[in-house]
């Protein structure tokens, strides 16, 4: 099957992309037949506490990271020489972090747990589990390495090998009716796994993670460049999961477990966009140094495509909500249909949002993409304590959509930016296509 090519790019190019990212739409489909098959064991209130305990430890996992994982590349593309150096400052770093993230969580949920007055062990285990995953996450700086030599294909093989792996583990715990503590102590297993696999590829380059090395100086330096990215991390991971924490909160674990059946339905092919943007923005970024106006033109062009992309699947997804979630969950989510009506429309500001922040960064807008991330996480959770308690899931699906779009359109908001915001209007309303149909109409 070809790809439809996209007026002003190299279609080869984008072909042969799509061709190597094979291997990750795998691991994608993969990870959400699996998750539906956990949902539809668990059931609604199971679900609910094991994607609470995910997002909650997801948002402190953020500042984990450090924001090192592109200046690490960065910097080893600058001085290959110091390899060895920046990767051993980086993960001591993180795993520094980690020591200190790890009981951190399981203190705060703690703390959470006797101010909303909920009682039992379980979900405190789970959440215990969740975050022990975060030791693991350090040996991810093999990945940063492979990506700056472009060599990015082991490491997603390494991934979907222990994706598979890691689903057949899941599976068997569903075979055997093991509850819910097994499944987040799963996810261990899952960051074990992938640890052990990049230290065998690494080892495979006749590397050693042993001649790693940490430097104070080195590190400072590091975190010098790196804070506004632990603060953004932080917000888009608030932007993203504080749905499923305010639902459990205000409304219970139930309707947080229906509302992440339809929002991962939702948010199943939001990889997409990702895919696309990340093939054409190196043609996007040549223009931008040679020719300013082909620039912008390649720009509409992708929001455009994007656009085309987005609001067609919105459309069926949205009409035909209901069935799609008897069909794939049986009757156990009652009331997930009309929160997947809603929530299918986040992906067209996700898909315009995915663009744009590419071309913040090239720009060099960097405080602006904070802002504007910042500004979608603040809109989420007011929009959510006022409306999850009138109306549950449905309340957070509709949060979710306003926020998504206000997020997207905030660029209008800075002056350096507004020329963007327009562009993707136009894109929104069509415009550009109609011209293109009406142009080619009157020549017929």
């Amino acid at each position: 099957m070809r790809i439809p090519s996209i007026p002003g790019f190299d279609p080869e190019a984008f072909q042969k992309y799509f061709k190597n990212t094979g291997w990750l739409m795998f691991g994608k489909i993969l990870s959400l037949i699996v998750g539906i098959f956990i949902a539809k064991f668990l059931g609604p209130h199971d679900f609910g506490d094991l994607s609470f305990a995910t997002a909650f430890v997801a948002i402190i996992a953020a500042v984990g990271t450090l924001g090192l994982d592109s200046f690490v590349i960065r910097e080893i593309l600058d001085k290959p020489d110091k390899r060895d150096e920046i990767l051993g400052t980086s993960f001591w770093m993180r795993l520094g972090v980690s020591l200190v993230l790890v009981p951190l969580s399981v203190l705060i949920y703690i703390f959470f747990r006797s101010v909303a007055e909920q009682q039992g062990t379980e979900l405190t285990l789970a959440i215990t589990f969740c975050a022990s995953a975060l030791f693991f996450k350090a040996f991810n700086i093999i990945d940063s390495y492979f990506q700056s030599q472009v060599r990015s294909k082991f490491v997603v093989k390494v991934q979907n090998v222990c994706l598979i792996l890691s689903s057949l583990i899941k599976i068997s715990f569903v075979l055997l009716k093991l509850p819910l503590v097994y499944f987040a102590f799963a996810l261990v297993i899952d960051g074990l796994m992938l640890a052990v696999g990049l230290v065998i590829i690494y080892h495979g380059e006749n590397l050693h993670i042993r001649n790693w090395v940490f430097n104070p100086s080195r590190g400072r330096a590091l975190l010098s460049k790196s804070w506004p990215l632990i603060l953004s991390a932080v917000m888009v991971t608030l932007y993203m999961h504080i749905d499923i924490l305010m639902l459990k909160y205000f409304a219970g674990s139930t309707e947080a477990g229906i509302y992440s059946s339809a929002a991962k339905i939702s948010e199943s092919w939001y990889f997409i966009p990702v895919a696309i943007v990340t093939s054409v923005f190196p043609a996007i970024i040549h223009a931008r140094k040679t020719d300013p106006l082909r620039y912008q033109k390649r720009l509409q062009n992708l929001y455009d495509l994007l656009v085309i992309i987005s609001v067609p699947v919105a459309i069926i997804v949205s009409l035909g909500a209901d069935t799609f979630i008897h069909l794939i969950y049986g009757d156990r989510f009652e009331g997930a249909g009309i929160m997947l009506s809603v929530h299918i429309w986040s992906a067209i500001f996700v898909f315009l949002g995915s663009a744009s922040g590419q071309y913040l960064l090239a720009e060099g807008f960097t405080m602006i993409s904070f802002y504007r991330t910042a500004i979608g996480a603040i809109v989420n959770i007011l929009l959510n304590i006022w409306l999850i308690p009138l109306h549950g899931g449905l309340g957070a699906s509709i949060a979710t959509l306003i926020a998504y779009l206000i997020a997207t359109f905030s660029i209008l908001i800075f002056s350096k930016t507004r020329s963007q915001g327009i562009m993707i209007l136009k894109s929104l309303f069509l415009i550009n296509i109609f011209s293109v149909l009406t142009g080619n109409l009157k020549k017929k």
